[in-house]
């Protein structure tokens, strides 16, 4: 039954990513919307039969253990391939430390805000307040990084000003996004130990200070001395090691993910061990394995989120998001002397979360900080904001075109 499983949720997710990208969207958001289609909100209210026999019992354990390895192969790849765009200088840094800083920071302090009225309405038994907030104040600080990037690519925008800024920006608020994720799970379990989560801090501390001091020049000698001519022993060192830094931020009580995207930012900035990677770990991961990790969420998905009370905070958890972003990114392109037209594309570009939200917002669900329903409306949230990147850029760009037509009159 498994396979049948994995077979519809294939055909799915490249059904509706294909219909996505004849839209103008990035296909990953259409295999998003497939996993949510998947879920109990719409195939199984419309086909609650076919729905119970592909997801029932056993099939839907078999679905996790592949999503969470699929996640965690696409973290460490996504480790791998993270860098910061090449800058011309300090000058351009701070900006991008400013306006990076900005669309972390005003978000985050909207997501606190609003943090008591979500735990009032959604909180779980037993979780504390100030690992709630936390984590809220997360999820509306993310940028997809890799789907900026798409988005950024597909419109020629990689090399336009508001573009590059966006990208370092979104590079250095996934960053941000990360280590405010890391101890939000830390302080789930402190229990009025302060010291427990002091040793934890320290102990990640260690991890990623070993990692770049020590770790990535073994690698990169070893890698450099057995070559990059499809060697197995090095792909085995790799997945090796993804998994044994997963091990260790779990144990950590981070996750697992955390530890396989620091493993991965770890390796040397090689071009062709990047292309092995995408080549023989991402294409499986993306390509198989993704889809999977979509539909467990859709399939975490609740239709008790659409009660009268969760339409009026879906209502709110989408404003706080949007205007969260905008004004970040917006206000911090201004701080760093861009002109209003460029700041305000940067607000819209920094809005996109994709993937990475969804990736947050599973974490959190796995850690019990968030239930059903208010996953649901995140994931819903999600979809919304970075759907809306691209007919808002076109909106801009119509705009500024409109604006030079009446100056030239």
């Amino acid at each position: 039954m498994l396979f049948v499983q994995i077979v519809f949720i294939l055909l799915a997710a490249k059904a509706v990513g294909a219909l996505l990208k004849r839209m103008g969207q990035p296909e990953v958001i259409g295999e998003m919307m497939a996993g949510f289609l998947l879920g109990p909100i719409v195939l199984g209210y419309f086909f609650p039969e076919l729905h119970h026999a592909l997801f029932k019992g056993d099939a839907a354990i078999q679905l996790k253990t592949l999503s969470d390895i699929g996640i965690l192969l696409f973290m460490f790849v996504v480790g791998a391939e993270f860098r910061f765009p090449e800058s011309s200088g300090t000058r351009l840094q701070g900006k991008v430390l400013l306006t990076g800083g900005c669309s972390i920071v005003i978000p985050f302090a909207l997501g606190g805000a609003v943090a008591p009225l979500l735990f009032g309405a959604f909180a779980l038994p037993g979780v504390p307040r100030l690992s709630f907030a936390l984590f809220i104040g997360t999820v509306f600080s993310v940028t997809a990084f890799p789907v900026l990037a798409r988005i950024l690519k597909e419109r020629q925008m990689l090399e336009s000003e508001a573009g590059s800024l966006a990208l370092m920006s979104a590079a250095l608020s996934d960053v941000g996004a990360w280590i405010l994720l890391a101890i939000a799970a830390m302080s789930l379990k402190v229990d009025g130990q302060w010291q427990d989560l002091a040793l934890r801090l320290g102990g990640l501390l260690l991890l990623c200070v070993a990692s770049f001091w020590c770790v990535r020049p073994l690698l990169k000698a070893w890698i450099e001395r057995i070559g990059h001519d499809g060697d197995p022993r090095l792909l085995v060192l790799l997945l090796c090691g993804a998994l044994i830094y997963g091990s260790l931020t779990d144990w950590l009580q981070v996750h697992a993910v955390f530890g396989a995207f620091l493993f991965g930012a770890c390796l040397p900035r090689d071009q062709r061990l990047l292309n092995m990677l995408v080549e023989r770990v991402e294409h499986i991961a993306v390509i198989v394995l993704m889809p999977c990790f979509f539909a467990l969420a859709g399939l975490n998905t609740s239709t008790a989120a659409f009660s009268s009370v969760g339409m009026s905070m879906l209502a709110l958890v989408l404003l706080v998001a949007v205007s969260g972003k905008l004004l970040g990114g917006a206000l911090g392109a201004r701080l760093a002397g861009y002109p209003p037209s460029v700041a305000v594309a940067v607000g819209v570009l920094m809005n996109a979360r994709g993937l990475m939200e969804l990736v947050v917002l599973k974490i959190g669900l796995d850690l019990g900080v968030i239930g059903e329903e208010l996953f649901t409306l995140f994931v819903i949230m999600t979809v919304a904001t970075t759907m809306m990147t691209g007919p808002l850029l076109h909106l801009l760009h119509k705009l500024g075109a409109n604006r030079r037509l009446l100056s030239a009159q």
